[in-house]
């Protein structure tokens, strides 16, 4: 909602900022820091494809494998015309780090490629991720690097991508996690990420004895993630009082019901009209009085500007790189509580492992083990990271990412740098 182009490009700054703060209060030496700052690997690749009018037209491509020292490069694959190779950058780096804070066997890696799927029909949207996969399909593979769906990609176009590796390779479910259940996907899957944050915002209320019912909370992203969130937490009791997606904000005091803004939206394909709710400046959703404010959509949407506005007290980041890194110095000074992207958003990634394990083995596990399961890594990721910052005084986000530097570090040394 905030402006893109001019906000997510500091995505990689924000990365290296918060690396270098948590590798200086752990002592880490220059050599190794260097070393986890600098990606493994940096893909660009031209992507060719034919339109549905017979015409060729040619986007960008990009996977960056940022570390491996802890197990095969894991991360998104998002479609978007603002993408670019820093920001694909900076999200490998995160992914980095929240796979290490969460405690599973990946490093970190992202991808994305330079296009707006809704200007596609649904064959050039399969085109442009094959010829994709192709072009990039090398350095992939169940044990080298497992992408998965991130923003404007889904559980069809993972199908579509492990097809595409497979008829290379042989039958690879392994090589893509976020795939239909059909084709091997997990079931929770597609819960996983918005249900995870849910999870750490219980874990830290249970931790600081607050109750999750009566709260109220907005939602800036109405996605997968988003709708998710707000289906989750209504459950709970948390009154949602306002959604955004790109057609704008949508707010209602008495509360809005995400079951139905979630079949308006399937509907209409936005937002726009939603009933019983107003619709206000997008701005303005960062500005209401909430208890948790759930920025659910691209990075950078809490920058110096909004940050202003912000009278929320807990800030739940379930997009990658949502607080920029002035935006969290200002709002740590107010006393909000952030709780970080490599904590809050790691559903996601924590049920692709579970799937690659279950495509691993070829055994399926039923959705109470998956959620059973993610509840079990997250609790214990929630209570690690609240425990650091109690001893050391220090944020929530820098307590996550000095646990998750220091599990890459002592894996890099144990390897051998």
């Amino acid at each position: 909602m905030a402006d893109p182009a001019g906000e997510r490009s500091g995505i990689l700054e924000t990365a290296q900022f918060h690396f270098d703060r948590a590798a200086e209060r752990l002592g880490l030496e220059d050599e190794l820091r260097l070393i986890l700052k600098t990606p493994f690997r940096e893909v660009q690749v031209e992507v060719p494809f034919r339109r549905d009018d017979g015409g060729i037209a040619l986007c960008r491509g990009y996977r960056v494998q940022h570390n491996g020292a802890r197990g095969p490069f894991k991360g998104g694959i998002r479609y978007h015309p603002m993408v670019d190779l820093d920001e694909v950058r900076g999200l490998a780096a995160l992914m980095a780090w929240k796979t290490a804070l969460v405690d599973i066997p990946f490093g970190g890696g992202k991808g994305g490629v330079t296009v707006d799927p809704k200007e596609l029909s649904l064959i050039e949207l399969e085109r442009v991720t094959r010829k994709y996969i192709a072009r990039i399909g090398r350095i992939l593979g169940p044990y080298r690097d497992v992408p998965a769906p991130d923003v404007n990609t889904n559980a069809q176009v993972m199908g579509w991508m492990m097809d595409e590796y497979s008829s290379r390779h042989g039958y690879s479910p392994a090589v893509v996690t976020g795939k239909p259940v059909e084709l091997g996907g997990s079931l929770g899957r597609e819960a996983a990420t918005g249900r995870g944050a849910v999870m750490v915002l219980e874990e830290v209320a249970r931790i600081k004895g607050w109750g999750l019912g009566g709260l109220t909370a907005a939602i800036e992203g109405f996605g997968n993630v988003g709708t998710f969130c707000a289906r989750i937490l209504a459950e709970g009791g948390t009154k949602i009082v306002c959604v955004s997606d790109t057609s704008g904000a949508y707010w209602s005091e008495s509360g809005l019901d995400p079951e139905a803004a979630i079949a308006h939206k399937r509907a209409n394909r936005t937002l726009e009209g939603l009933p019983g709710a107003e619709r206000i400046p997008p701005e303005e959703l960062f500005g209401l009085k909430v208890d948790v404010l759930v920025p659910a959509a691209l990075g950078g949407s809490i920058n110096a500007r909004t940050a202003r506005k912000v009278r929320a007290r807990v800030i739940l980041e379930a997009a990658n790189g949502a607080v920029t890194e002035e935006a969290e110095r200002a709002l740590e000074e107010r006393g909000v509580l952030i709780v970080p992207d490599i904590l809050a958003s790691a559903g996601g990634v924590t049920v692709s492992y579970f799937e690659w394990t279950q495509n691993l083995q070829q055994f399926r596990w039923d959705e109470r083990r998956v959620n059973r399961e993610l509840a079990r890594f997250l609790t214990k990721a929630t209570r690690q990271v609240q425990a650091l910052c109690d001893r050391e005084g220090i944020s929530m986000r820098q307590a996550a990412f000095m646990i998750a530097i220091e599990r890459v570090a002592k894996a890099e040394r144990l390897r051998g740098v």
